[in-house]
């Protein structure tokens, strides 16, 4: 009687776990065809080792500080040439020659989809300043080229053709912090294009705190406007504390144009002053956009991203680390 009741249990469990196995069969088979039908997948990148080519001329990049793509499919990345060890890093690049390697790269670096170096160009020229800290690189939607500084006199922004050639200079070098200026700026970090409306989206700055909005042709000041949507302050409340009371005044450090929506997606990312990775993040509610409605929110970490047309990634560190050869640079493939 005993040994028929452990059978029939053996029995009853054996069936219950075919029962189960067929049950996650099935559920796994609805899940696949379910992710078939809805033709999703999760993206999965890995490094692309051959990108970019080797460097000509002992050159090597310093603090990468921005990178972007033109119409063409062309990535343009822009460093700083005086972020360098001169005794362990350049000694090709100094006089006497102390080593067989290595040399600053020019300033902007031009390579098409293949990693093939096909232009490079920036620095000090005539008609212009060049910034003291150059800071991002942004194409516009006719391949024109932006540039800002976040130096203590950078207090404007340049523009350049897709070739390097000079255009335009917004703003005069060495003014002073104001931001309720219609003329200059202070300490840009990034620009942002509104193809649409033709308009300029200026991350101003690390010494004036507000979003700047310009004519793309004329760089005319159209509007401007502060943290939460409110009027600049550029009083300096020193470092931020936490659990005090919210303050209104950010430096901003970042403006980005979504162009995955409709519409604009933009982060004015920034910091109290004195307090360079504060998260204070803005109400969930309260929003800028091209009418002065976008999200505001601070920022930390170590690292940006830019995803091309071709539906390549590309990170580079924020921070002057692993600056060997074009280290710092990395493409991203599906």
């Amino acid at each position: 009687m005993i040994n028929q009741t452990i059978t029939k249990r053996n029995v009853y469990a054996a069936v219950a776990v075919i029962a189960a196995i067929a049950a996650l069969g099935f559920g796994q088979q609805a899940l696949d065809n379910s992710a078939q039908a809805n033709d999703r997948q999760a993206p999965m990148f890995e490094v692309d080792p051959f990108w970019p080519k080797p460097l000509p001329n002992h050159w090597i990049l310093g603090a990468t500080i921005g990178i972007d793509v033109d119409s063409r499919d062309h990535v343009y990345i822009i460093h700083r040439r005086d972020t360098f060890n001169e005794r362990t890093e350049i000694g090709a690049a100094t006089d006497p020659v102390k080593a067989d390697c290595c040399i600053p790269a020019p300033n902007v670096l031009e390579f098409d989809p293949d990693g093939n170096l096909v232009n490079h160009w920036g620095g000090p020229g005539e008609g212009y300043t060049w910034p003291v800290s150059n800071h991002g690189i942004t194409v516009d939607h006719k391949d024109n080229i932006w540039i800002g500084g976040n130096g203590r006199t950078d207090s404007h922004i340049l523009k350049f053709t897709r070739d390097g050639k000079f255009l335009a200079e917004f703003g005069t070098p060495g003014s002073d912090t104001d931001s309720h200026s219609s003329e200059n700026f202070g300490s840009v970090a990034e620009v942002s294009i509104d193809p649409e409306a033709n308009e300029v989206y200026v991350a101003d700055g690390y010494r004036n705190k507000r979003v700047a909005v310009l004519d793309a042709d004329t760089g005319e000041l159209k509007r401007y406007w502060g943290a939460y949507g409110n009027r600049p302050d550029d009083t300096n409340l020193g470092p931020f504390s936490p659990g005090a009371s919210r303050h209104s005044n950010f430096a901003i450090r970042c403006i980005v144009h979504n162009r995955r929506t409709t519409g604009w997606s933009m982060c004015a990312i920034g910091s109290i002053t004195g307090c360079r990775y504060s998260r204070l993040m803005a109400p969930s509610s309260r929003k800028f956009s091209s009418s002065q409605q976008a999200s505001v929110m601070a920022l930390s970490g170590t690292s940006r991203s830019h995803r091309t047309p071709s539906k390549r990634l590309f990170t580079w560190p924020m921070a002057p680390i692993a600056r060997s050869s074009l280290l710092n640079v990395k493409r991203w493939r599906f």
